[in-house]
């Protein structure tokens, strides 16, 4: 067995240590009215046996990057797969360092299950070992990547910690203007959340079935001095096509539900290669997710936010306000250095220049002034609970769509990162 084998199986072994860690956790939440001992044994019982399991799972993670390190020749942060596959690794830090403080079991029914769907979303890519490209040999690279992931990480505690007390506090039961409001804007979140496990969903039950569909799309640019320039592409999906690329053909395309053709052109605007793809995958990941989302509130008979609100009876929130707030005054510096200075480095070393206003620069920027504002607002203004709590929650999709949409949706000269 090489070195890689062995590490794949370590990433394996680590997904599946994260799931039963997940499952303990639940049992330490809702055994709590059925169990013999006091709901506080059973909770304390469970919750070590849960951070164990997930304590073993981060090890097994732990010994996948370190072997794919030394098997690939070089850090495992070069592009979309070993990214988010690190950046789960430092979430799992991240929450063993803050449960070590606040030890607090049931942070981990909400940490746990986020790391779950990193480690899932990242197997999503390809996940052989590419050689770096000449601006990714350098040093800085792990300097600046490994710093603001894990000030990212940090954050992703507070955004689980923030949930958790929005699942507390909010009252399902209330059906004023002010209650329903926010009863929509939780599930509103937790309906994200069920989209991207339905998108994860949808594409390995599509790769396992072996689905296929090709199309080849011709691109006319007029130069400045008036030529056309042709160039034909060939576009792979992965996913029964709703949307085709514009202008294109059909390869080849394996039937679907009846369809022997997409049902629908992706319009002009849309430029690139992949826009047809992306699209196609989003709209998929929404059909899937309502489905997913629909067979929940069927079988729960009641929103999923309302099914979860029991589950937070004797939590303090206070303390998980505090927590939430603590993860992400940790984060931050840790944020800034890597993802601004330290990136800014690399970007000289790299580029000549500190700054050019690339994407993925501007969404870093971007999320520092997000959580520069939200430092502000907790302790000059006072925002504490609710409004602290959705600050959180908000500032986490800021950091995933710098993470992902940038490297998926944006093109700049990050765009290796999504390969």
């Amino acid at each position: 067995m090489s070195l890689l084998d062995f590490s794949s199986d370590a990433f394996i072994a680590a997904f599946f240590l994260y799931c039963f860690g997940f499952m303990f956790y639940g049992v330490s939440a809702l055994g709590r009215k059925w169990s013999n001992r006091s709901p506080e044994e059973h909770t304390r019982r469970w919750g070590r046996i849960a951070y164990a399991v997930s304590i073993l799972g981060f090890a097994a993670h732990v010994t996948f990057f370190i072997t794919r390190w030394i098997g690939g020749g070089h850090i495992p942060t070069s592009n979309m797969y070993e990214f988010m596959t690190f950046l789960a690794m430092a979430i799992m830090f991240a929450f063993v360092v803050v449960n070590a403080i606040y030890r607090k079991p049931l942070l981990g029914l909400f940490t746990l299950p986020l790391t779950v769907i990193i480690v899932a979303f990242a197997a999503v890519f390809p996940q052989e070992v590419q050689p770096l490209i000449p601006a990714l040999q350098s040093i800085w690279l792990k300097i600046h990547v490994t710093t603001a992931a894990t000030g990212e990480a940090f954050f992703a505690v507070g955004f689980a910690a923030g949930l958790m007390y929005l699942l507390r506090t909010v009252d399902f039961k209330k059906t004023d203007e002010r209650a329903r409001r926010e009863q929509r804007w939780v599930e509103f979140t937790l309906y994200v959340i069920v989209v991207i496990i339905a998108f994860i969903g949808s594409v390995f039950a599509f790769r396992g079935a072996g689905y296929e569909a090709s199309f080849k799309q011709e691109n006319v640019e007029i130069s400045d001095t008036g030529v056309d320039n042709t160039t034909t592409e060939t576009v792979e999906y992965s996913l029964p096509p709703i949307f085709k690329p514009y202008n294109s053909q059909v390869v080849s395309m394996d039937a679907f539900l009846g369809f022997k053709e997409p049902l629908m052109e992706t319009p002009h605007w849309m430029k690139g290669v992949n826009a047809a793809r992306k699209l196609n995958t989003i709209t998929w990941s929404v059909i899937n997710g309502t489905i997913l989302y629909g067979l929940l509130r069927l079988v729960l008979r009641k929103r999923i936010g309302a099914a979860i609100h029991p589950l937070m009876d004797g939590i303090d929130e206070d303390d998980i306000d505090e927590i939430s707030y603590r993860a992400i005054a940790i984060g931050y510096p840790i944020f800034m250095l890597g993802a601004l200075i330290f990136a800014m480095i690399w970007a000289y070393i790299a580029w000549s220049r500190f700054w050019g206003w690339d994407p993925k620069e501007v969404w870093a920027l971007i999320t520092w002034l997000y959580y520069t504002a939200y430092l502000h607002l907790r302790l000059s203004r006072g925002w504490h609970g609710a409004k602290s709590a959705w600050l959180a929650v908000i500032g986490f999709v800021v950091v995933m769509f710098t993470l992902i949409g940038v490297n998926l949706v944006l093109v700049g000269l990050h765009s290796y990162a999504g390969v």
